[in-house]
């Protein structure tokens, strides 16, 4: 041990918080307290992370949230979270060996580039004499689990999860530590890299700060990751399957969040999920079970679709970059600034379309009906890139992560895994009217349009000029015209997706 290290009749383990921000269902900490050594909390923020992305603005909000609420639970059981500053590789590894550390536990990751990472911090600990355990804590099952009967990786959900969930059942999550043994860091350990307060990370916005509708909308940590699963297994489960379509209803978890940043486990989650499905079917009669049933299975197989997106982030090339179908590097996109800014800031002209992208940049999070919506129209009806969409989702989503939001943003576009038919493109007014019937959603993100009959809240240009003027409504002036025709979109759309399709298929 370094002479600067206060005497301790053991060395301390090691464990290094990622996307696992938790102390509940967490093997890797779970596993650090049963060497009996004591204890150091790490996280290691790399402002430029080698070959990955930081992650975008909304994702740091949640991210120091997250950081403080994780630290203050640590400070509860009589320690802390210490926070170090700069290149992973370089900073565990130098971190490590100024401690006098015996070993270093971690959870694992699944991106090439981040396995790339952790491999070689792992031969740079191992070749100092500091064991590394690993653990999964962030999926239900591990992606190399899962493969065809040939050993090929799946390429098909339906084909992919039917595997995963055969005679398989998640394990049970483990509850958190009553107790850590705590290995007091020396304040003089690792100057350079430690931070002393989190602020210094400047995670946060500061001038301008934009932040407020987020921190209207949310709570971060572990516990309020349990407030809201308990709100939806109590208030929305029983209707999800039938209600989780419907943006203006509350009927979806809102859980992506706590998952992306580990605050709850895939395992608390599905396993919570089945116990309250459990309770349901003792209590309630034969339909409320029934329609409790059908919920329950719709959820778990979006449990399972975030599985399989990491699944083809292990077995990919970076989804975020490169499309699945390389036929689609042929795509005919369009760069037109003009039109993305419009669909950024909510101002295509198609009510259901601008009132996601507002939803989005007030609360960093959008319902998954309108997120299908807006991001078919940007590809489709726009002829934008989906990287362009998928990169404005980065930067803007408290839950975007590397493996589920460039995967959904390729399977509306046509060239991901399982994905959509590239004929398939959404008419922005039919699934308003089919999904928002009154104007709910659209009159409380678009407020201009809030008087408007629901006949026409979904068409404004479509309305009469006395109802626009009974609405104050001014088309072109309050709000906008549609930036392309929908017949004219469509017909566009497919001539160009026609011509990759034709040729490459």
């Amino acid at each position: 041990m370094p002479p600067s290290a206060p005497p301790y009749s053991l060395p301390p383990v090691v464990v290094w918080f990622r996307d696992d921000q938790r102390l509940a269902d967490n093997p890797a900490l779970e596993y650090a307290i049963a060497t009996g050594h004591p204890v150091v909390c790490v996280y290691v923020h790399d402002p430029a992370p080698q070959n990955t992305r930081p992650p975008g603005a909304a994702g740091r909000w949640w991210l120091h949230e997250s950081l403080h609420a994780l630290n203050a639970t640590l400070i509860a059981l009589g320690g802390e979270l210490t926070v170090l500053h700069g290149s992973e590789s370089q900073t565990i590894e130098a971190f490590a060996v100024a401690i006098g550390a015996i070993k270093v536990c971690w959870n694992r990751r699944y991106s090439a580039s981040q396995r790339e990472t952790d491999i070689a911090i792992k031969t740079a600990l191992k070749e100092r004499g500091i064991a590394v355990f690993t653990f999964n804590g962030h999926l239900l099952r591990e992606p190399w689990t899962v493969a065809t009967r040939d050993g090929r990786p799946f390429q098909v959900f339906g084909a992919y999860w039917r595997a995963a969930r055969h005679e398989y059942s998640p394990e049970a999550p483990r509850p958190g530590p009553q107790r850590i043994d705590f290995f007091p860091v020396p304040e003089n350990v690792a100057v350079a890299a430690r931070v002393k307060n989190l602020s210094a990370l400047a995670l946060q916005p500061r001038t301008p700060d934009w932040a407020g509708g987020l921190r209207e909308t949310w709570q971060c940590g572990e516990q309020a990751g349990w407030t809201q699963l308990d709100d939806f297994l109590a208030n929305a489960l029983t209707r999800y399957a039938s209600g989780r379509d419907v943006p203006a209803m509350q009927a979806t978890s809102r859980l992506s969040p706590y998952l992306r940043f580990g605050n709850l486990s895939a395992r608390q989650v599905w396993h919570a999920v089945l116990s309250a499905a459990r309770a349901a079917h003792h209590c309630g009669n034969g339909r409320s079970a029934s329609t409790a049933s059908s919920s329950v299975d719709k959820f778990l197989d979006e449990l399972g679709w975030r599985e399989f997106s990491y699944y083809l982030l292990y077995h990919c090339a970076p989804l975020h970059q490169v499309n699945f179908k390389r036929q689609f590097d042929t795509m005919p996109w369009r760069a037109d600034a003009t039109d993305l800014r419009a669909w950024q800031r909510g101002r295509t002209g198609y009510p259901l379309v601008d009132a996601g992208m507002r939803e989005l940049w007030h609360t960093g999070w959008m319902h998954n009906r309108v997120r299908m919506v807006t991001a078919s129209f940007l590809v489709k009806h726009l002829l934008i890139d989906w990287r362009e969409g998928e990169t404005w989702f980065w930067d803007t989503l408290v839950d975007a992560d590397d493996a589920s939001n460039p995967a959904n943003w390729q399977w509306v576009a046509g060239s991901g895994a399982d994905a959509a038919p590239y004929f398939r493109i959404f008419n922005p007014v039919l699934q308003g009217q089919k999904f928002d019937p009154q104007g709910a959603y659209v009159r409380r993100w678009v407020p201009e349009l809030a008087r408007l009959p629901n006949g026409c809240v979904h068409a404004p240009w479509l309305a009469q000029p006395a109802q626009l003027a009974l609405a104050s409504v001014r088309l072109g002036q309050d709000y906008p015209l549609p930036v392309v025709p929908h017949q004219q979109a469509r017909e566009r759309a497919l001539k160009a997706m026609g011509r990759v399709t034709s040729t490459s298929f």
